[in-house]
């Protein structure tokens, strides 16, 4: 246990989107991203500089924020928490989380399939890169969830207009054409532009446009946006 960790910042708060929206959990925010999106709301997670943290001072913030409630379960973001800088932090992270009992459930850019990492975590919410930000993920990165990890992931992709929700559209049908089947939860986020309060009409137009394509997908919001504000942090 003699590994330091670059974090961010550890915090208590409500899961504000994808299928587990509403649930109470702590999350454990690493520093550092190479990914790069355009559209990125956490700007200040990128440069891999600040805090150095130990094993034990995580585990003394987690007591700290879930001390006398009875939240047990763990949201491992970032930054990328899987960038290999990270790795074998998030790897020892995971196990001993999951040794004190904690769903642990790790917030992936969608970059690269850590394998060794599904022993040890209950579930991985894996971005899907949409035109809008200016990223590209490799659709064989959702196949191989799809046939190695089966319950285990959902996939995530930010929509801000028509163009992103195509390009997951076809993402889609590229990953059933490669697959035998397809059951996990695909979810589109509408996303929100700087100090926007609610993004309603983007919000109906993509709830249209799931249903003209064939209800493939589930359209959940970003729920701490609009409850705090779309600039808000650590909510």
């Amino acid at each position: 246990m003699d590994k330091k960790y670059l974090i961010n910042s550890i915090y208590r708060a409500t899961e504000g989107e994808g299928v587990h929206l509403g649930t109470p959990q702590v999350f454990v925010r690493f520093q550092g991203c190479a990914i790069g999106c355009i559209n990125c709301d956490s700007m200040d997670t990128w440069e891999f500089a600040g805090d150095m943290l130990s094993l034990e001072d995580i585990w003394e913030k987690l007591v700290e924020e879930t001390y006398n409630l009875k939240i047990k379960r763990v949201s491992i973001t970032g930054g990328d928490p899987l960038h290999p800088k990270h790795e074998p932090q998030v790897l020892e992270l995971a196990g001993f989380l999951k040794e004190k009992g904690f769903f642990v459930n790790i917030e992936a850019a969608g970059s690269r399939v850590v394998h060794t990492i599904f022993d040890l975590i209950d579930f991985i919410s894996f971005d899907f890169k949409t035109p809008s930000t200016g990223v590209k993920t490799r659709v064989s990165n959702i196949v191989t969830l799809n046939k190695q990890y089966p319950g285990k992931f959902q996939i995530k992709a930010v929509i801000a207009d028509e163009r992103d929700f195509l390009a997951t559209y076809d993402a889609y049908n590229e990953v059933l054409a490669q697959s035998e089947s397809m059951d996990f939860p695909w979810v589109l986020t509408p996303c929100y532009e700087p100090e926007e309060e609610f993004p309603m009409e983007r919000f109906q137009n993509i709830l249209a446009m799931n249903e003209k394509y064939g209800s493939l997908f589930r359209v959940i919001g970003q729920q701490h946006k609009w409850v705090f504000g779309a600039d808000k942090k650590q909510v």
